[in-house]
């Protein structure tokens, strides 16, 4: 394969053959990725939530009472805007799932509980969560969902920068490109008007 065509340029991404192990393996996370998102969106349509609404609820009922979650840190944990995750909870909290208190040590703060509402449907959810996460994820060995879980953190934390980096560099590619992109039709319209 001729370098022009690699997908990627670093060592550790390539092998005798290229790029395709590098392909496969996005071809298969892409793949889990589809199987995820309709699972998350079934467990949302369950309890009648989006899949936003859901992903918050689970995550303000894995904080502690040492971490309590607050919208910064649901938008953190989520990758997500603070703003959309605001808009989000006010509703969670107009539907009596969740409800809003003051920090205990920082007054301009709130931190965010699960209601006995919000509790009692994550309680009825967890039923049909249970089968489905050991269909997802019991062919691993504890070892290598250790593994799995420690290589998505640090990857789902460099996305952002990669899709930061990703419109930078396009931006910049089709600038460049632009004026043969655009000469092209122009003349293909002037050679049709002449035809006329």
């Amino acid at each position: 394969m001729t370098d022009a065509l690699l997908t990627a340029s670093k060592p550790e991404l390539l092998d005798k053959e290229g790029d395709r192990t590098l392909r496969g393996l996005l071809y298969d996370y892409f793949a889990f990725g589809r199987s995820l998102d309709a699972c998350r969106e079934t467990f949302a349509g369950f309890v009648d939530l989006s899949p936003t609404q859901y992903l918050i609820l689970i995550a303000i009922k894995n904080s502690t009472a040492d971490e309590p979650m607050g919208v910064n840190q649901v938008a953190e944990r989520l990758y997500l805007s603070g703003a959309f995750v605001t808009n989000e909870i006010n509703k969670l909290v107009s539907d009596d799932l969740l409800e809003k208190s003051p920090h205990p040590e920082d007054g301009r703060r709130v931190q965010l509980s699960l209601t006995q509402h919000g509790l009692n449907l994550l309680i009825r959810l967890a039923a049909l969560q249970r089968p489905v996460n050991d269909a997802l994820f019991g062919m691993l060995t504890r070892d290598e969902f250790r593994l799995l879980s420690q290589l998505l953190a640090r990857l789902a934390a460099n996305g952002d920068n990669a899709i930061k980096l990703a419109e930078h560099i396009g931006a910049k590619m089709k600038l460049e490109l632009a004026p043969a992109v655009t000469d092209r039709p122009r003349k293909q319209r002037r050679e049709s008007r002449s035809k006329r």
